[in-house]
């Protein structure tokens, strides 16, 4: 244990170096991009008559929360406007794709709301990189809390979108969540499944043992001991050109390259392996009975958890599965002509169903 300890402790050294660069990077930027965004198109200043941007705080269970609120162009507090949520990807914050999304729908006359997960980001919670997935889910819920209290928001109106890892936790949300009124994902990832089976079920000789580790890593941080992290703090190019999955390739290079931003990481913690690995985000699936739309690219080597989940909704109403032709996984972040066709179809979705 000593040992992985201290492998841990040197990798997220090497990773604390990339964060300092990383916001240097962004320090540099700021006067420019003063609300961090990292994706195309973003909102650098307020403008009258515009889509604009408004940072916000709020309390989760006792747990400070950072979020962005996007409003439509033309707003008036006095109006009434139909709102959706926007659940990040696994490691990704709301600076990033979920940001895109709020966005571009904000542009379509939504109000919306990105926010950061409990132990994630710019929000609250120690340890920090807790991934646990009640708190996911909970997050979720505390979105839909904060933004029906926002002026404008028409409650009997609300939406729900969950990329990635926050696609599954927003399924599993709005099995009991019924303020949300549609519900949609993008790339969905059963967070549960793939650390329980590994990722396209690589890894289930293996359960045992890494719920052993998880249960070591909890005992430890019970005793005051130092927190475990698993996953991946810093990586190289060669490494990145070696990754064998488009999902994790890209993934490195989305999250590491192109779109880095500092409060963004690819570690949780290894004890957070204690819950996920007994949880599934499609349990209870038959809950759902709100409109539902899940989106995946064609060429995603994770459709196979799009697709699972959406067999089981059997009491969804309205429900249509949506490939976006030729897109992998992470391409759906943030290549162009993949996200306006998932925007688009959103928008048709959200129009037709909210």
């Amino acid at each position: 244990m000593r040992k992985l300890t201290s492998i841990i402790a040197f990798a997220m050294s090497i990773a604390a170096t990339d964060v300092v660069n990383a916001q240097t990077k962004q320090n540099s930027n700021r006067q420019q991009n003063p609300y961090t965004l990292v994706y195309e198109g973003a909102i650098t200043e307020n403008v009258n008559g515009k889509v604009n941007i408004h940072p916000v705080t709020y309390k989760l269970n006792g747990i400070d929360i950072a979020a962005n609120i996007y409003t439509p162009a033309n707003y008036d507090a006095s109006k009434k406007y139909p709102a959706i949520a926007v659940a990040h990807p696994n490691g990704g914050i709301k600076e990033q794709t979920a940001g895109l999304y709020a966005q571009r729908l904000a542009e379509a006359g939504y109000i919306t709301i990105a926010a950061d997960a409990a132990y994630q980001g710019a929000s609250g919670g120690e340890p920090r990189h807790t991934d646990n997935p009640t708190s996911r889910t909970e997050d979720i819920h505390g979105m839909a809390d904060f933004i029906t209290q926002y002026p404008g928001v028409d409650v009997n109106h609300l939406g729900v979108l969950g990329i990635c890892g926050g696609g599954g936790y927003t399924i599993k949300a709005a099995q009991s969540d019924k303020r949300f009124k549609a519900v949609a994902t993008l790339s969905m990832f059963n967070s549960g499944e793939v650390r329980r089976n590994g990722f396209q079920n690589s890894q289930l000789n293996t359960i045992q043992e890494r719920l052993q580790q998880a249960s070591n890593a909890r005992a430890q941080e019970a005793a005051g001991g130092e927190v475990i992290y698993a996953g991946v703090a810093s990586i190289t190019d060669e490494e990145i050109a070696k990754t064998s999955t488009d999902l994790y390739r890209e993934g490195y290079e989305y999250y590491y390259r192109t779109y880095a931003h500092p409060n963004s990481t690819f570690l949780y913690t290894m004890s957070s392996l204690f819950d996920l690995m007994t949880w599934d985000a499609t349990t209870n699936m038959d809950l759902i009975n709100q409109p539902l739309l899940m989106m995946a690219g064609s060429k995603a080597d994770t459709k196979y958890m799009t697709d699972e989940a959406f067999s089981k909704a059997i009491n969804a109403k309205n429900k249509e599965l949506f490939l976006i032709d030729g897109a992998t996984h992470i391409q759906t972040y943030w290549k162009p002509e993949y996200v306006s066709q998932a925007v688009n179809k959103l928008i048709d979705f959200y129009q037709t169903n909210l």
